[in-house]
């Protein structure tokens, strides 16, 4: 039996059960549209809530905790060498945050091919003066080229340019929260002290905001030079090394290797973040268990709507087969209306879905902890539309597959006879 009479013969039953054949493909149509919407704006709204972290954070961070020496000078004397040692408050060792030898590790790096980029950073406590008033807060010294490559600083300043903290002398970004608190404006100076109690004056040139409360109500960027201007410390001082990788994956064995090659603290990304992980991680299956639940339920309709017309088509059936055709030649044509129905749905929800995802993609919103952020995220990813034209094809063929090979067995004698 030709392909074309079977086409035209599944072509013939569907439009004779027009009504049937609309319903069971606007239920694909509204799978598919569900599902792509969905999924569109859940992935979306994932990748922001992952970028706030995600970007700002290096894959492996290297720095110099402070903690207690694990050895003591009384352990090294020979006198007491096999004694118990009973060692009560122990004060950590008599170094401060500083990277040693940062330069040196920084070359060595920038060597290494599985990094895609360095930026050092220095870290220091100081006091905002707002008057008689002292505001805790914290100042980080930054490469503004290398922060503005590696983690997007640029799209969170809410006003000003970054630049000017390397082309104005002793200048200042300040966290949207501390701005506030000091009610300073753009162009005007503020006094700073350090924890070694020196004073500098620094002049604002813009205000960031991360969208953490806890982060814009202290922190503040300046260059490196500035910062440890701040802290009267050489411009060798970096008490962080900050490094993005080619592959973010070998963050874990990588920040162990560094560890050990250069004797300082090192942290990665996953280790570093693994609560947020583990959040966005169950916010992805809740998104595609309910997105494919969506296509199954879809699923059941055809099959129900089909397993329906093949009730009311006994008689065609029997005559088909009294006139010639096989039961494999009934088969194919009613798997061929079922991904007759799958093919128009499935295409009909692709560009549905589109279209609700541009509509969510244009709604307004807008809040303070999010700034950069104006209308609902929506992710346009063309894999989200190939599962969904390839779910709404395998859906319909298993949908009608049951149907069709009851179809295939019918026995005319008997339909005819009962007759």
């Amino acid at each position: 039996m030709s392909i074309r009479l079977i086409i035209d013969i599944a072509k013939t039953l569907l439009m004779a059960r027009l009504g049937q054949t609309l319903v069971a493909a606007i239920g694909v149509t509204f799978g598919i549209t569900m599902f792509i919407s969905l999924v569109s704006f859940m992935t979306g709204l994932n990748e922001l809530l992952d970028g706030l972290i995600l970007n700002r954070t290096p894959h492996i961070r290297l720095y110099n905790e402070i903690e207690p020496s694990e050895v003591q000078p009384i352990e090294y004397t020979e006198k007491h060498k096999d004694a118990i040692h009973y060692i009560h408050s122990i004060k950590p060792k008599n170094t401060g945050r500083e990277i040693y030898n940062s330069l040196a590790i920084i070359d060595a790096l920038k060597k290494d091919k599985n990094i895609s980029g360095i930026a050092p950073k220095v870290t220091t406590q100081v006091f905002y003066q707002s008057g008689i008033i002292d505001i805790n807060g914290t100042i980080f010294g930054i490469d503004v080229a290398a922060e503005q490559q590696l983690f997007f600083f640029n799209d969170y300043m809410i006003e000003g340019d970054p630049r000017d903290l390397e082309n104005i002398e002793n200048s200042i970004v300040l966290g949207k929260g501390v701005a506030e608190k000091m009610l300073v404006d753009i162009g005007d100076r503020i006094q700073v002290t350090s924890t070694e109690g020196k004073v500098m004056s620094l002049k604002v040139v813009g205000y960031f905001q991360l969208g953490v409360a806890e982060v814009d109500d202290v922190q503040s960027y300046t260059s490196l030079e500035t910062a440890q201007k701040i802290m009267g410390k050489p411009k060798s001082y970096i008490t962080d090394i900050q490094i993005k990788l080619l592959d973010m994956e070998k963050a874990a064995g990588l920040a162990r290797q560094y560890k050990s090659m250069f004797g300082t603290d090192a942290i990665d990304i996953k280790t570093a973040n693994t609560q947020f992980e583990t959040g966005s991680s169950i916010r992805n299956i809740i998104t595609y268990s309910v997105s494919i639940t969506l296509l199954i339920v879809a699923g059941f309709g055809i099959y129900n709507i089909l397993n329906m017309m093949i009730y009311e088509k006994m008689d065609s059936i029997a005559i088909m087969k009294a006139t010639g055709f096989s039961g494999s030649d009934v088969k194919k044509i009613f798997l061929s209306l079922s991904m007759i129905i799958g093919v128009s749905g499935g295409l009909a929800g692709l560009i549905c879905g589109f279209i609700g995802s541009v509509i969510i993609d244009q709604i307004p919103f807008e809040t303070s902890s999010l700034p950069t952020v104006k209308t609902f995220p929506v992710n346009y990813n063309p894999v989200y539309y190939l599962i969904g034209i390839l779910f709404s094809l395998s859906t319909t063929y298993i949908s009608g597959f049951f149907p069709a090979r009851k179809a295939s067995k019918v026995d005319p004698v008997v339909i005819i006879r009962g007759k």
